[in-house]
């Protein structure tokens, strides 16, 4: 691995599960349909936290689809896809937070039953998506990402649910705008670890491409 310079040669490259790739183009998949669910249910709704996880799902097919395309590319590449994943988580927690911000300020409840309804769905969809990556979680930083959106989209989901109910109980805003908030954490924090790896991993990769 010491004089592959480009992390193109053959020992850099992945051996690729085919039960793992086929898993990522059934995330895709649920993925871009659960964006447009939920962008039809939150705009409907008034959930600000439901946006929020459309958002999410819309950027998560994204990341399953640049996890696709480098799949069978050397551990150098997917370092830097991976990157790319937790650059997006970070902005994505940084919009989620300014959103919420500015509906804070309107101050109007979101209509809680068609909130709960599309978080149970939501639920199911990522809880599917979750158990098919839950065996690859283990795996670099590419494939640690995947797992970290489909692990923090099933507990978005849960705590949306809660924030229906929250909203249907005090007649208030405030469960559905704490709900993406911690949305926003949860991204920042997963943005945050998946950098980190693939930063390790791309300075590993260097430093074995140097020249003794």
């Amino acid at each position: 691995m010491s004089t592959c310079c480009s992390g193109e040669c053959s020992s850099a490259r992945a051996v690729v599960s085919p039960r793992f790739r086929k898993a990522l183009w059934v995330a895709l998949a649920i993925n871009a349909l659960m964006f447009l669910v939920e962008t039809v249910g939150g705009l409907h709704a008034g959930s600000v936290s439901l946006l929020a996880d459309a958002i999410d799902f819309a950027g998560d097919a994204a990341n399953y689809g640049l996890s696709l395309a480098v799949l069978s590319m050397g551990l150098l590449w997917r370092a830097r896809a991976a990157l790319v994943k937790g650059l997006t988580m970070g902005v994505y927690g940084l919009f989620v937070l300014g959103k919420t911000a500015w509906t804070a300020m309107s101050g109007i409840p979101p209509e809680p039953v068609t909130m709960g309804a599309i978080a149970v769905l939501a639920l199911l969809a990522n809880g599917s998506v979750a158990a098919m990556l839950h065996a690859f979680r283990d795996g670099d930083a590419n494939m640690r990402s995947v797992w970290l959106c489909s692990r923090n989209d099933a507990i978005v989901n849960v705590a949306v649910g809660l924030a229906a109910v929250g909203v249907l109980g005090t007649g208030t805003a405030w469960p559905d705008l704490l709900v993406a908030v911690v949305i926003a954490g949860l991204a920042l924090l997963a943005g945050r670890s998946v950098v980190r790896q693939a930063r390790g991993e791309i300075a590993a990769h260097a430093a074995a491409a140097t020249p003794a």
